[in-house]
């Protein structure tokens, strides 16, 4: 559970960051950009990726998540400057019902009705985690909602993808991930150029340097995440809901006593039903021992 840990550390630092980048006016995009270079070196380092078959691998799949990551990353800037880290980290926490109905839909999963019910509360939660009102004393505004939806589908696509990728036999994990991030930075560096060489925009030595800090936080968390599966290889279970649990409670925890973020009730409500939704889901044996001795 050490891994697990540190994946929720390292994913909560994450959004931390990217709640700070307007108070000490770093460039959001610049950031995003140089964080999938040290993302590059790390991979080399810890995940030795292996280039001899690379022409067998799947580059359509890699291509898309490329375009995805740095994409999504400037809509997550965006959704945890306007809506907080605390609704920001259960849009992305509740972004596994995609998968888990792509898994229906493309995967041949069976379906029965204690999924169907962890998916009607998952449905509920996000209704009530949606911030309906037009402005609250932290700045939250009405459009807000549409960066959340964003992160809810654009993280539940590339979980598809990812375990897509997943399934790949010839070419490493690691060897993947390595490919992946080359090519959101190539793809992110492109649109960075282009904003220098228009002069709406400089490389400088501060926005660099952040970014290589979100890198390593943002590696950090998919490294400690995938050695969790590695050492709880049979219980995948236990590492999915331990994650999302963890997320959503630390991110409520900090955003709400650190930021000082305000929740409605129905909000709250929310965060709870997104945390009984995700135990439904992973631990369905639970849910159905309970009602089994009522």
């Amino acid at each position: 559970m050490l891994y697990v840990f540190l994946s929720i550390c390292c994913s909560v630092f994450v959004s931390i960051m990217l709640k700070l980048v307007k108070r000490y006016h770093i460039d959001i995009y610049q950031a995003i950009t140089w964080n999938y270079s040290i993302a590059i070196v790390l991979s080399w380092l810890f995940l030795k990726p292996q280039l001899n078959n690379i022409g067998e691998a799947p580059f359509y799949l890699y291509g898309l998540l490329g375009l995805l990551l740095p994409s999504l990353f400037v809509i997550l800037a965006a959704s945890v400057k306007l809506a907080g880290i605390v609704r920001t980290d259960v849009a992305q926490r509740l972004s596994l019902f995609i998968p888990i109905v792509a898994a229906f839909l493309f995967f041949n999963e069976a379906l029965n009705s204690i999924k169907l019910i962890g998916l009607a509360v998952g449905f509920a939660a996000i209704i009530c985690l949606i911030p309906w009102q037009k402005q609250t004393q932290d700045k939250t505004t009405a459009g807000s909602w549409i960066y959340l939806l964003i992160v809810f589908f654009g993280m539940g696509v590339i979980d598809v993808l990812f375990k897509q990728v997943a399934l790949v036999k010839q070419i490493s994990t690691g060897t993947s991930l390595f490919i992946v991030y080359s090519l959101a930075f190539v793809i992110a560096f492109i649109g960075l150029l282009y904003q220098v060489i228009n002069k709406t925009m400089r490389f400088s030595w501060p926005h660099i340097l952040i970014g290589w800090v979100l890198g390593i936080a943002n590696f950090g968390n998919i490294l400690f995440y995938i050695k969790a599966h590695q050492v709880l290889a049979k219980n995948p279970s236990i590492v999915f809901s331990s994650m999302n649990i963890g997320v959503i409670i630390a991110g409520t925890l900090i955003g709400v006593f650190i930021f000082k973020e305000k929740l409605s009730t129905f909000n709250k409500i929310g965060i709870l039903l997104a945390l009984i939704a995700i135990t439904i889901i992973y631990y369905p044996q639970l849910f159905t021992n309970l009602f089994s001795h009522s």
